[in-house]
């Protein structure tokens, strides 16, 4: 079975996987995510950045991660643990390997005493739409770097 290890923001394979999501993100929306990010934030208690491995555990798979996030912002409220950086290689899609990494993040978040998943979508991303929608998710008052535009979709759970 594929594993799943918390590895860090600034690890190499996380990197390679953050790179190929931003190249999808041109396709699917013009440009790359511009959402500032700093390593700390993925680090425990605040937060965990977590790659998914093949079953030999050495070809990385997809990506995952959460930061903790309070309320101070729009649309953000104490104990909310924001989803970021859910990716999954085409190569390894169709497998439910997101679905697994999502339950990974969500449990993980809750034994950090976070309250909420949040996270920040978009219109263009019809397989995590359905994802989300199918684990529970829904609309919330937007928030975050792209709150303005109308292709965001911004979406929440309780833990």
């Amino acid at each position: 079975m594929e594993q799943i290890r918390v590895v860090g923001y600034a690890h190499p394979d996380a990197r390679l996987l953050m790179d190929e999501v931003q190249q999808e993100y041109v396709v699917r929306y013009g440009d790359g995510d511009a959402t500032v990010l700093d390593a700390a934030e993925f680090e425990r208690p605040n937060g965990i950045f977590a790659v998914l491995y093949d079953v030999d555990g050495s070809t990385p798979l997809g990506t995952g991660a959460w930061r903790a996030q309070e309320s101070g912002e729009i649309g953000l409220a104490d104990g909310d643990a924001e989803l970021k950086r859910m990716y999954t290689r085409t190569s390894a899609r169709g497998r439910g390997l997101a679905r697994r990494m999502l339950r990974y993040l969500e449990d993980d978040a809750r034994r950090a005493g976070r309250s909420r998943m949040i996270l920040e979508t978009g219109d263009q991303q019809p397989e995590a739409l359905a994802l989300y929608a199918s684990e529970g998710y829904e609309p919330i008052v937007k928030f975050g770097f792209y709150r303005e535009y109308d292709s965001a979709i911004c979406l929440g759970k309780a833990l």
